[in-house]
């Protein structure tokens, strides 16, 4: 699989850090925050088709991204910076 980078181009799966879904994170201050958390992470939906997640380009920019990919065939449909 390959991910294009905004800033680096077109790169490998290799060269990036997957960090799930773009869902909000659980608040840590939460006084619930480890359920939530256990939840955000075992309980997740697995959906079938276009799904936003967070990837991080460890090996090239060190950019937060947004990527939009196909979870059926794992074709990326976009990709941006996560803040933008």
């Amino acid at each position: 699989m390959r991910i294009r980078c905004p800033y680096c181009g077109e790169r490998d799966l290799s060269e990036y850090i997957y960090h799930g879904d773009m869902a909000a994170r659980p608040d840590p201050a939460a006084p619930d925050a480890q359920r939530r958390f256990y939840e955000a992470v075992y309980l997740r939906d697995n959906p079938a088709g276009p799904h936003e997640e967070l990837w991080y380009h460890a090996n090239g920019c060190r950019g937060w991204l947004r990527v939009r990919r196909d979870t059926r065939t794992h074709e990326i449909l976009d990709t941006a910076f996560a803040g933008s």
